[in-house]
């Protein structure tokens, strides 16, 4: 059995503690965490178009992008800590959204956490790449609340009569 466990900022303790309880000891698990490009591009766009003409080595957009990889990296090391099982990690770069759902081809199970409005129950709990993920995904999907989750007082109410 493979189980991918998709890693973001902010709710990837939520996604590995729900790959530990719910993943058989015998899985081979993937923490995937995938770097979305744009953010150096805009930066690099910016600084070419506005600023740095002729001026390469002064480029903001290189030194974003490599944060960002230190940061997954980093990510990455404390997903592994916190799982504590072997494990698999992976790191890819590209449009998030069809990253994820790419590395899920062949999964028997994708764990994933909300990730747009924590604090009532309805659909804008999910961001639009996660939304993506879950429409698009090839396997089952664990969607987990990254905190409690709040209550069924905080539904949206049902609409109103059709015309």
């Amino acid at each position: 059995m493979t189980v991918v466990v998709w890693i973001t900022e902010g709710t990837w303790p939520a996604c590995v503690d729900a790959a530990r309880t719910h993943a058989p000891q015998d899985a081979q698990v993937v923490l995937l965490h995938v770097s979305d490009r744009d953010v150096p591009g805009l930066a690099h766009g910016a600084f070419a178009g506005l600023l740095g003409r002729g001026h390469r080595e002064r480029d903001p957009g290189d030194r974003v992008g490599h944060l960002a990889d230190a940061s997954a990296r980093q990510l990455l090391d404390a997903a592994v800590e916190r799982f504590g099982r072997p494990c698999t990690r992976l790191e890819r770069t590209g449009r998030t959204e069809r990253e994820v759902v790419a590395v899920a081809e062949g999964a028997e199970l994708l764990v994933l956490a909300r990730d747009g409005d924590r604090t009532r129950l309805g659909p804008h709990s999910l961001g639009p790449a996660t939304r993506f993920v879950v429409d698009h995904a090839p396997c089952p999907v664990l969607l987990v609340w990254p905190e409690p989750a709040p209550g069924a007082d905080t539904l949206p109410p049902p609409p109103g009569p059709q015309r």
